[in-house]
């Protein structure tokens, strides 16, 4: 069973709400997010575009500007090599866009996942030579391509790198961390030694929009201020499918961006939005993360990321929304094969003692490569363990890895990475490609290294504040929109409370997956509660509790009486012209 915490951090609630005119439960709950200083707190709640970051501030930022500036004087070809991803999709746009806009002769190059793989290669750095590109822009990846760097060089190429992953790095004799930076003639990734930058949590897209920004102010575009204000929405967009924290610059990124992306300019972005039934609806982070950016992801999974970045560039409405359409037929595609791949996947952990292991390896040669991190997500959801998924690949295998907290999977895998051809990644997740016969050595050596322990690994819920369902009103309830958005890094509110009694419930949906259930906590008052997970344990766990008869009484539509205790977030439900408050119920025990 999961362990319940409350949140115990102290601080003057009452005087942080009086200052910042909140209720003294969002002083608590933003203390809980260890944001403390009255600034911080301030940005939190109130942040504008003017409290981004200059981005000056980045370690060779002025150095690339001041190269690309020349560049473009020169008049030589630029290219902007991307990646397959949403971030490395919105990174290339965004460059394309700011370059162009400065009088650039630039293109863009997206590496193809199966063909060309992650990054940087030396096909791309021949292709380029032999276009006759005098410079190379990586977005999004290039800190780790040192060797491609180098051969850029030797056929006379300026290298320019901007990143935002970690920098690869060996230990030295006395054990110290030698940091393997590419020689490129610039280096832009917040994550490098010696860069002053405040926030180091910014997706490649960001960074890519911060050399954009300085590059227009040094230049002194014309339009530079709209310009900044479209590119923005793509960097916010780009920010929450990279599952970047949403906290300090990032949450002002995704609020202002989010705030414009609901009128965006942008007809590709708007004929996704369309597309996704989305039109008319206020934008959350939510919907960038489960809903339109699987669909930009799905084709650098499924088919070419080059798709995605033509539906940005549309000029044309006609093109956006067939571009549009075709991007989410092929999502549909690809939630199909990952559920049969997620199937599979727990076939073999269930038929075998793997699903022991504090670290999962999973291999299934016949799965399309490109699903191998969505499946690793959902098998890490499952079993509460960093879980790896290997494919088998035209050269050799290669894999996808989420974690979970407590767990640095890409400086545990520096720890064997005598074992790949190539890896990379960062604390959250990674990428690796290795030879089929490393990969029982590769599960081995992963949990023979690890040092969770089984109550690291044990689901803990953190609960923010233990609040009766009498504190809720529909102003109250309001006023929590002051803290989105919500994501990684600044998760919705959880709020407990004990003895809340069961009286009546029902199944809904199409699908029969959503349970309404009528619940007072004994106040006297009788609020309408639902719940959106798995309703099949749910009935277990009250039959566990209350017996067979009881629960069947339950959903007949008979009155009952099953006390539990719930954590919860509060919500208005507007049908039908009318509202009305609801407890979301999360978790129950």
């Amino acid at each position: 069973m999961a362990q319940w915490f409350i949140a115990a951090k102290k601080a003057d609630f009452n005087g942080i709400a009086e200052r910042f005119r909140i209720d003294p439960v969002l002083a608590r709950i933003i203390r809980n997010r260890d944001v403390v200083e009255e600034e911080d707190i301030r940005k939190y709640l109130y942040g504008k575009k003017e409290d981004m970051y200059d981005p000056g501030l980045l370690k060779d930022m002025d150095r690339a500007v001041e190269i690309l500036g020349e560049k473009i004087r020169q008049g030589v070809k630029i290219r902007i090599i991307g990646d397959y991803d949403a971030d490395g999709i919105c990174s290339a746009y965004i460059l394309i866009r700011g370059l162009t806009a400065c009088g650039a002769r630039a293109d863009t190059v997206i590496p193809h996942r199966m063909k060309d793989g992650y990054g940087l290669n030396d096909t791309l750095i021949e292709e380029a030579a032999a276009d006759g590109i005098d410079t190379i822009v990586t977005c999004d990846n290039g800190i780790a391509a040192g060797e491609q760097t180098a051969l850029a060089k030797e056929h006379g190429m300026t290298v320019i790198v901007t990143d935002h992953h970690e920098v690869p790095y060996e230990e030295g004799a006395d054990g110290k961390r030698v940091f393997l930076l590419p020689e490129a003639a610039a280096v832009v990734d917040p994550k490098q030694a010696g860069c002053g930058y405040p926030f180091q949590g910014i997706c490649g897209a960001v960074v890519a929009y911060k050399l954009v920004w300085q590059l227009l102010r040094k230049l002194g575009a014309e339009g530079a201020e709209e310009l900044l204000d479209e590119l923005l929405e793509i960097a916010a967009f780009a920010t929450v499918c990279d599952v970047m924290e949403l906290r300090d610059e990032n949450r002002i990124i995704v609020k202002c961006g989010l705030k414009s992306m609901r009128h965006t300019a942008n007809l590709g972005l708007r004929a996704l939005i369309e597309a996704c039934g989305l039109e008319g609806k206020e934008l959350s982070a939510y919907h960038i993360g489960f809903i339109l950016g699987p669909c930009m992801n799905a084709t650098g999974r499924l088919d070419t990321a080059q798709r995605a970045l033509a539906l940005l560039q549309s000029s044309d409405r006609a093109e956006a929304v067939r571009l549009a359409n075709e991007l989410r037929e092929l999502n549909e595609s690809r939630k199909q094969m990952t559920q049969a791949g997620v199937l599979q996947a727990v076939e073999l952990m269930e038929g075998s003692g793997w699903k022991d292991d504090r670290v999962l390896v999973v291999y299934l040669p016949e799965v399309h490569e490109s699903l191998a991190g969505i499946i690793a997500g959902r098998i890490r959801e499952k079993y509460g363990r960093p879980a790896f998924v290997l494919t088998l690949g035209e050269e050799g295998v290669k894999g996808s890895g989420r974690s979970v907290e407590g767990y640095h999977m890409y400086e545990e895998m520096t720890a064997c990475k005598e074992l790949f051809t190539k890896y990379g990644g960062h604390r959250m997740a990674a990428g690796l490609s290795m030879k089929e016969e490393n990969v029982e050595e590769f599960r081995r050596k992963l949990n023979a290294c690890c040092r969770l322990t089984e109550e690291d690994l044990e689901e803990k819920v953190h609960i923010d504040v233990a609040m009766p369902f009498a504190y809720l009103t529909k102003p109250f309830v309001e006023q929590l929109a002051l803290l989105e958005p919500f994501g990684v890094g600044n998760a919705k509110p959880v709020f407990a409370q004990k003895g809340v009694h069961i009286i009546s419930g029902r199944i809904l949906g199409k699908n029969r997956n959503v349970g309404k259930y009528s619940v007072t906590d004994g106040s006297g008052t009788y609020y309408d509660m639902v719940y959106f997970g798995d309703l099949d344990a749910f009935r277990e766990f009250l039959v566990s509790k209350a017996g067979e008869y009881m629960v069947n009484r339950l959903y007949c539509g008979e009155r009952v009486d099953i006390p539990i205790s719930i954590t919860y977030y509060p919500d208005i439900n507007r049908y039908g012209g009318k509202e009305s408050l609801q407890i979301v119920m999360q978790n129950y025990r």
